[in-house]
């Protein structure tokens, strides 16, 4: 019943401008506005020094990234090509990826139509999501470099550090703000 009641009030302050959002028991007040997804269409190849992943292995992980960046929930991290096979440790991993991101109207070519968006806080550390590891710290680096650039971001705070060839001293501490889809109904 209080999910039912944060979603009245999120609407209603959406009209306005502003959205309440709640995530992870969290609330917080963001500026709201009209958005539209694009598309992206990305093939990822990992090299990395400290972690080596399977093609499946890479496309999993990619996908965690992806919705916690905020893509739309339908993304698609699909295997790559890989020489070593399925679910063999390959120094040349790749995943093909499908993702939509919201784009504030007027920003984007798109013709779809516009939907109520909201600016997200996220951060990417070890653990967070649970499925990020201090050894993807070079596939966080990566993603930050090659992917992120295709949402709409803003206020990143980049403390990224990591170590070739070791766990000691590696830092994932990526932070940001991402423009979004509202979080969609759960029917209860």
């Amino acid at each position: 019943m209080k999910s039912h009641r944060v979603l009245q009030v999120s609407f209603a302050l959406a009209i306005f401008g502003f959205s309440i959002t709640a995530f992870a028991g969290e609330t917080s007040v963001a500026e709201a506005g009209q958005g539209v997804w694009q598309k992206h269409e990305y093939t990822f190849q990992f090299l990395g020094f400290t972690t080596t992943y399977s093609c499946d292995g890479l496309a999993s992980k990619l996908k965690v990234l992806l919705i916690a960046a905020g893509a739309r929930a339908d993304a698609k991290s699909n295997s790559g090509a890989c020489s070593r096979g399925y679910g063999t440790p390959d120094k040349f991993a790749r995943a093909y990826l499908i993702f939509y991101a919201l784009a504030p109207v007027g920003t984007a070519d798109t013709v779809t139509a516009p939907i109520n968006g909201v600016w997200r806080s996220e951060a990417l550390g070890d653990r967070s999501p649970r499925e990020v590891r201090l050894g993807d710290c070079e596939l966080v680096e990566q993603f930050r470099d090659k992917v992120l650039p295709m949402f709409t971001t803003r206020n990143i705070e980049n403390r990224m550090t990591c170590v070739p060839h070791q766990l000691s001293g590696s830092v994932i501490n990526l932070k940001f703000e991402v423009f979004t889809g509202l979080p969609a109904a759960k029917d209860k």
